[in-house]
């Protein structure tokens, strides 16, 4: 057997690895496909496979790796009892990280840990719901891609109101947070991070900054996200340092994590979010990305 590689107790030529896509990106998102030649030149086949393939033998995996499960959260229950349900340790990010991340109440703990956080009202079902002041964001709390959310303004009361009525009949928790200036100018940054294949921990690899996305209310969208306007970016020291906050206080196994942040009213840094079940990493915009996933994901085999 020519360069076997130790997989677990096994030692085989080729590891096999599952990337968990969904139904409407079958051959995997664009950038994904980055890392497949990667993986290949380190002894690696990586898979796409649909997280509700129903004929998928997930045990045959070494690895399984969430990617771009992006319709997740029409089938919220089905798939958190389907991550429940796969074979323990194989599973990047794990199955209990995934259910905290994919509900952004995760935020309210990160803030009560001390992390500045983008101010959130929590609107549950029986909740009367006041429009604020100002520009304002509404969205649901377990969604993915901007899905069902919108941007509102002192003349769009009426249809906040059915936005966030719409959400609630729908038994979702809504959020309400201020639309930030630094939007429209600065924009927000992404600080990519993957794990060291020497100590496990969380390394940063790169970033990026998206553009504005919401141009006004929730009128729909047709795909699985809302497009982005995506540039590399060179994060300031102050990113990097919540960033470092909040991975801190963040779970702990991570195989990557994405720290989404942007000024605040005064200028400081605060977390949008914190994706660590299917995040996009936007390898095509750092030299290096795709090899450094992929380094981190073979460190996890053996």
């Amino acid at each position: 057997m020519n360069n076997p590689l130790l997989v677990g107790d096994a030692t085989r030529a080729q590891a096999r690895v599952a990337f968990v896509t969904c139904q409407d990106l079958p051959a995997l998102e664009d950038d994904d496909r980055l890392l497949l030649a990667p993986l290949a030149e380190r002894g690696v086949t990586a898979e796409p496979v649909s997280w509700d393939d129903a004929e998928a033998d997930w045990a045959a995996y070494d690895l399984i790796v969430l990617r771009s499960p992006w319709d997740y959260f029409y089938r919220y229950a089905e798939f958190l009892d389907w991550i429940g349900r796969l074979p323990a340790g194989r599973v990047l990010n794990p199955a209990g990280v995934v259910r905290w991340n994919t509900d952004k109440r995760y935020l309210r703990e990160l803030a009560e840990a001390g992390v500045p956080v983008v101010p959130t009202q929590w609107i549950d079902a029986g909740d009367s719901f006041t429009p604020p002041a100002g520009e304002y964001v509404v969205k649901p709390a377990v969604s993915a891609g901007s899905k069902d959310t919108g941007r509102y303004g002192p003349d769009d009361a009426d249809l906040a109101r059915a936005h966030v009525q719409r959400l609630q009949q729908a038994g979702r928790l809504v959020m309400v947070q201020p639309y930030l200036p630094a939007v429209d100018t600065y924009g927000e940054t992404a600080l990519l991070h993957f794990s060291s294949p020497e100590s496990g921990e969380l390394e940063f690899s790169h970033a990026i900054r998206k553009g504005p996305m919401l141009a006004g209310p929730d009128t729909g969208t047709d795909g699985l996200y809302v497009p982005e306007a995506i540039t590399a970016r060179v994060p300031s020291e102050a990113e990097f340092a919540l960033a470092k906050q909040v991975l801190a206080a963040a779970p702990a196994n991570l195989l990557y994590a994405r720290v989404d942040v942007i000024p605040g009213v005064d200028g400081s840094p605060v977390l949008v979010e914190l994706e660590l079940t299917e995040p996009s990493v936007f390898l095509a915009y750092a030299d290096g990305a795709a090899e450094r996933f992929a380094d981190a994901i073979v460190a996890r085999l053996g």
